[in-house]
């Protein structure tokens, strides 16, 4: 296991980020912000919440998706359109370092929520914008998904088997990175405020995420004029570089330079065409392509999968059995590597979750709060702002604040 350290390591300690985001991108920006220390304070809707509480399947009347993205946080429940609610966010505001929010286009300015209002308040806030096409443009108004952006940038173009139909990458890598790059921004521009005093605003959108993806695949097309087509688990510029069918199951071969398929040619009884001048080097298979995946096919599949990950490896040769989530999260390696976090949660018992993929001086990595449920910490949040508990009951009983889990969500737990 990875040695533990005397303290965890908490560089944004002191920091307060207040999130304003639902749904997956902008939570696991804040999420990683809150990993490495800093206090995140999750503004969500009285009555419902983040949008993936309501996704199935649940935990204790939390979706599975919003535990993923939403531990070490404090939720506040506010109603946002009521002067009460609206008044408390602006406090919160104030005293935060960052901001982030991934509302549609002008929602957050209607509100009384956007850059220009917060900045006069607090003139060094980071103010984070995370939105589906960006906030100008053409389609800056439209809604923004992940599988959307697969679709729209190309992505659903290449993904799939050759002259098959187009398929979804199945983990949402689009949401997901986005919240990186956001993270990412984030902490560049406290590094810029650290020397100027002075905040900024910055966005990333699901969009141009999308875009960056498909970099090297532009690079590709401008360099050919040839538009890319899907070549199902193999790559245009490599080869063999692929899945290949064993005599009883799948397995990943990746010949990624010709010393490798030097070595690969020696154990898979293919030395006959190792030197041959249509197989040589990676430009002349990549020319050979369907010639060179035959040859390799036919090889690989007089044995097994097991076969060939223990003869490969010990080759040399990059190589992978295709294995389904359960087992890889059994395996003693990713055991060793601590990726995945074991944590107690009051509400819903021992949890587990997959860590921040970063480790600082070998130290290990934790848990300090569990997701929360929803308005779980609004009365104390609200205090730190200032309220009363007469103020805050005030707001209660208005429905301008809540400060505990709703009827109907522990209902749906039943």
């Amino acid at each position: 296991m990875i040695s533990p350290t005397s303290a965890a390591f908490a560089p944004l300690s002191g920091l307060r980020v207040l999130d304003l985001t639902k749904v997956l991108a902008g939570p696991l920006c804040t999420q990683y912000l809150g990993d490495l220390g800093a206090d995140v304070i999750k503004v969500e809707t009285c009555g419902g919440g983040d949008d993936t509480r309501l996704w199935p399947p649940f935990i204790e009347g939390d979706g599975a998706v919003f535990l993923s993205a939403n531990r070490n946080k404090r939720s506040i429940a506010l109603n946002l359109k009521s002067p009460a609610g609206l008044e408390a966010a602006l406090r919160l505001a104030e005293q935060a370092d960052v901001v982030v929010e991934s509302y549609r286009k002008g929602v957050m300015e209607r509100l009384g929520l956007g850059y220009d209002a917060l900045k006069a308040r607090n003139p060094k806030l980071i103010y984070a914008s995370i939105s589906g096409f960006g906030r100008n443009g053409p389609l800056s108004g439209l809604p923004g998904y992940d599988i959307m952006m697969q679709a729209f940038t190309g992505i659903m173009g290449i993904t799939g088997e050759k002259g098959g139909n187009p398929v979804r990458c199945a983990f949402s890598p689009i949401d997901q990175t986005t919240g990186i790059w956001a993270a990412f921004g984030i902490m560049a521009a406290l590094k810029e405020r650290d020397s100027t005093g002075v905040g900024q605003y910055l966005e990333a959108s699901l969009f141009e995420t999308s875009m960056a993806f498909m970099g090297y695949t532009a690079q590709t097309y401008w360099a050919t004029g040839k538009r890319p087509e899907r070549s199902g688990s193999g790559h245009e510029s490599l080869c063999p570089y692929q899945a290949f069918r064993a005599s009883d199951a799948f397995i990943l071969i990746a010949v990624g330079n010709d010393k490798i398929w030097q070595k690969f040619c020696s154990v898979a009884g293919l030395e006959h065409i190792r030197d041959d001048p249509r197989y040589r080097t990676n430009p002349d298979r990549v020319a050979h392509f369907d010639e060179t995946v035959k040859l390799v096919s036919n090889a690989v599949r007089t044995q097994t999968a097991a076969y060939w990950s223990e003869t490969l490896t010990k080759a040399g040769v990059p190589n992978a059995l295709i294995h389904d989530l359960d087992h890889v999260l059994e395996m003693p390696h990713t055991v060793e590597r601590d990726i995945v976090l074991d944590y107690e949660d009051e509400v819903r018992g021992p949890q587990k979750g997959l860590a921040m993929p970063v480790v600082f001086n070998g130290g290990a990595r934790s848990v300090r709060k569990p997701p929360p449920t929803l308005g779980a910490h609004t009365a104390e949040i609200l205090k730190e702002a200032g309220y009363t508990n007469e103020q805050i009951q005030e707001m209660v009983c208005a429905g301008t604040a809540q400060d505990r889990p709703s009827s109907f969500l522990t209902s749906r737990a039943a």
